[in-house]
């Protein structure tokens, strides 16, 4: 059997977008958020829940100034801390935003990025020899080619360009993949794409069933390419197919055509919507791999009962055999709106209180505190009743 890579069963997630926003601003969220200039108390904060592993971002539009010019200050000050408050740090390479040079669909941004990935090892390896590396290349490939492809809320601003610059992404993916595993070998790679369901309408037709079903498989379409299923000549394979992260909100169900979302807390449930454990089991069977929920969270009043629902959820889906290694509460630290900066969320387990003369102060959510609790009692009750989950 073999232990699983990260150092705590729940994670902490920090926003670190660094793209151009729908009106064409560039946005930096670890500043803004504080976490940049507060990592010591965001990483001692976390203690209290005993969150050892974090998911953080490099931030590759400041990272790369200059083409092939790489500064790697803020990620060592970042790994530093990390070090000094015993936590794992799992990297996003590319979370959202590119530099102001390049977008998907530039003819250079594979090349760029694979050299960027290289790049990474290289500094990473000559700060921390020893120890598991996890990244993730590209955080949400499905997303991503969708606001930038079809709905301009991002570059390349397009529409009806969404497989356009998911295939563009999934070239340099494959290729950041490849980089990374010659660099070092030994690095373990984390997908991170959204789990949604999407359904038919009430007494759909024929064609509505065909659409729905077509829909839902999409979300697959990022990972089926890393695994050489879909679009071979972009060299994905099997092997790259690692750790199977799934990015799960209350609004990832739907009704195709009027994009409709299901209520994950009515009081008569649709009969169409799917609990979380079952969707998590279809992404296991599908790949074979052990799975993570990279990325969760509600915002507003309904944090403390969504949290409860993802500890039950989590506990149901190891009962049935799914080797779940992770669960990540993101954002860890509230988090404003990409494109409206004066709207933030209420969806962390720190809310920000803005202050005119520093970073926004955090005020924990004492009934988010309390739901996070005891999601970690049902999912202890379960861990401790389980040998550890092998990775094969």
């Amino acid at each position: 059997m073999t232990d699983s890579p990260f150092q705590s069963f729940w994670w902490g997630g920090y926003e670190c977008t660094d793209q151009l926003n729908a009106f064409g601003n560039r946005v930096d969220f670890l500043p803004l958020t504080g976490h940049l200039q507060l990592l010591d108390e965001d990483y001692t904060d976390l203690g209290q829940f005993q969150v050892k592993t974090v998911r953080e971002g490099i931030r590759w539009a400041h990272i790369e100034k200059t083409p092939y010019h790489y500064d790697w200050s803020t990620v060592k000050t970042m790994l530093d801390t990390g070090q000094r408050h015993g936590i794992q740090q799992v990297w996003d390479i590319c979370h959202f935003g590119f530099p102001d040079d390049l977008t998907p669909l530039h003819p250079m941004f594979a090349r760029r990025f694979a050299a960027l990935c290289r790049a990474f090892v290289d500094f990473y390896r000559s700060e921390r020899p020893e120890g598991v590396l996890i990244v993730t290349p590209i955080n949400e490939v499905s997303f991503l080619s969708w606001a930038g492809g079809e709905v301009r809320a991002t570059s390349p601003y397009g529409v009806r360009l969404g497989w356009e610059v998911k295939y563009a992404l999934m070239r340099a993916y494959i290729e950041g993949v490849v980089a990374l595993r010659e660099a070092d070998p030994s690095i373990r790679i984390l997908t991170t794409e959204p789990l949604v369901n999407v359904v038919a309408p009430h007494d759909a037709s024929p064609q509505q069933k065909r659409d729905a079903k077509q829909h839902h498989e999409w979300q697959y379409q990022a990972t089926d390419i890393l695994a050489g299923r879909v679009s071979p000549e972009l060299g994905g394979r099997p092997e790259f197919m690692d750790i199977i992260g799934f990015n799960y909100y209350y609004d990832n169900q739907w009704e195709v055509g009027s994009s409709r979302r299901l209520g994950w807390n009515d009081p008569h449930p649709d009969p169409r919507w799917r609990n979380l454990r079952e969707l998590l089991k279809e992404g296991h069977r599908r790949y074979g791999r052990p799975v993570a929920l990279t990325e969760t969270s509600h915002p507003g009043i309904d944090r403390p009962l969504w949290l409860k629902m993802i500890g039950r959820e989590c506990a149901a889906a190891i009962q049935q055999g799914v080797p779940l290694l992770g669960a990540c509460i993101y954002p860890m630290v509230d988090r404003p709106d990409w494109d409206f900066l004066d709207n933030w969320h209420h969806s962390g387990m720190w809310d920000a209180t803005l202050r005119p003369d520093g970073p926004p102060q955090r005020v924990l959510h004492e009934p988010s505190a309390e739901g996070l609790r005891e999601a970690q009692a049902m999912v202890s009750a379960v861990l401790d009743r389980k040998p550890v989950l092998a990775l094969s």
